[in-house]
């Protein structure tokens, strides 16, 4: 059975100290026992981790290889996650780099439902990048956010998403403020002909989440906003897998940046917000936009839109979504950096004239083709 391999980066003084700490690895996320312990046979030919390469970086920097058995990660997606780096990920100087699937978990993990050609079928966009205008302030009411969501049908937006902010407050509750938008966007749509996607924030107590989905689904939504790092990733597979649900799936990082911002620690910013959004079955992938309020680099960025669209990826390629700081003064440079298949989150620069936000969309498709066109 194939194995698939997790790249590590590693603080190590020495080749020796290096494959001590990868082989202290392969242990901790599998067996979790001293590996005079490990039993013969099946345990340690076959579920115990093994270091597959050691190369320096650079000085004190080591770079390990380290295969998993399938069996090891099972059928669940979360499992997967926790061999990838369960408890060294509680370790100083650890971080994931890259992961290579294996032809076993790729089948087992098939990734994106819809993907970039799915997303693109849907919101009627063949070509070019994509508009999504994000509802917000929390404190509004649900009649509000239903006048600005049909502004933005007017003015060309490809997709409408939820502030990931707004939940179950009793300005707006989750159910009056999805059947607003929906019966908003559904005559839009009807007056203007356009296919414009509407995706609400899934919230609720874990109890109520399956309900919660049903009835987005029963509404007229068109796709769901999931936030990984609070409900997991396992929601976010399951939503996935779900072909009666028939929902694509737009992940945000909420409550993720401190798995990213260590350079010594956690995870590379293409392989949490690209490499695991993809097998995980997400299919658009918001992330904090270079030039925004939160500091990522535009090689960060670029990272991050390369992992999400690779055809070597896991998966059907898959959108990325980059948000903040985002303006018609910048389509163009943003045009030239992430090229046609992106998703441009658009929010505070549409909000400062609400009743005109129409007006403020249409000038970012046309900014946007503008500058697809030069």
């Amino acid at each position: 059975m194939a194995r698939f391999t997790v790249t590590y980066r590693l603080r190590a003084a020495s080749r020796d100290e290096a494959t001590a700490r990868a082989q202290g690895i392969a242990l901790e996320q599998t067996v979790e026992i001293p590996r005079n312990v490990v039993p013969a046979g099946y345990v340690e030919d076959e579920i115990l981790g093994r270091v597959e390469e050691i190369g320096a970086l650079a000085e004190g920097v080591w770079q390990a290889r380290v295969s998993y058995s399938p069996d090891s990660a099972g059928e669940e997606f979360t499992q997967f996650l926790n061999v990838v780096f369960g408890n060294s990920s509680i370790q100083q100087g650890i971080r994931v780099t890259g992961i290579e699937i294996g032809a076993e978990m790729a089948r087992r993990l098939p990734g994106p439902r819809f993907g970039i050609a799915g997303i693109r079928a849907r919101c009627g966009r063949a070509t070019g990048g994509m508009i999504a205008p994000v509802l917000k302030p929390m404190g509004l009411a649900p009649a509000d956010f239903a006048r600005l969501a049909a502004g933005c049908v007017r003015g060309g937006a490809d997709i409408v998403k939820e502030d990931h902010g707004l939940a179950g407050q009793p300005t707006a509750p989750f159910r009056a403020r999805v059947e607003a938008v929906c019966d908003a966007m559904r005559k839009a749509r009807a007056e203007t002909g356009r296919r414009t996607l509407y995706f609400p924030n899934l919230s609720g107590r874990p109890e109520e989440i399956e309900d919660n989905l049903r009835f987005l689904k029963e509404a007229g939504a068109d796709g769901v906003l999931v936030m990984p790092g609070l409900f997991g990733f396992g929601l976010v597979h399951r939503i996935a897998r779900d072909a009666a649900l028939d929902l694509p799936v737009m992940t945000h990082p909420s409550f993720l940046g401190p798995y990213v911002l260590a350079p010594d620690n956690g995870i590379d910013h293409g392989v949490l917000f690209g490499t695991i959004q993809r097998l995980a079955g997400s299919d658009i992938s918001v992330f904090p936009n270079v030039g925004g309020r939160f500091g990522f680099t535009a090689d960060e960025c670029r990272q991050i839109a390369d992992a999400c669209r690779t055809p070597e990826g896991p998966g059907a390629p898959m959108l990325p979504s980059p948000g903040g700081g985002m303006s018609v003064a910048r389509a163009a440079d943003m045009q030239a950096m992430y090229g046609e298949d992106v998703v441009y989150l658009l929010g505070g620069s549409l909000l400062r004239h609400p009743e005109r936000i129409d007006e403020a969309v249409a000038e970012m498709r046309a900014a946007l083709s503008i500058a697809a066109a030069q």
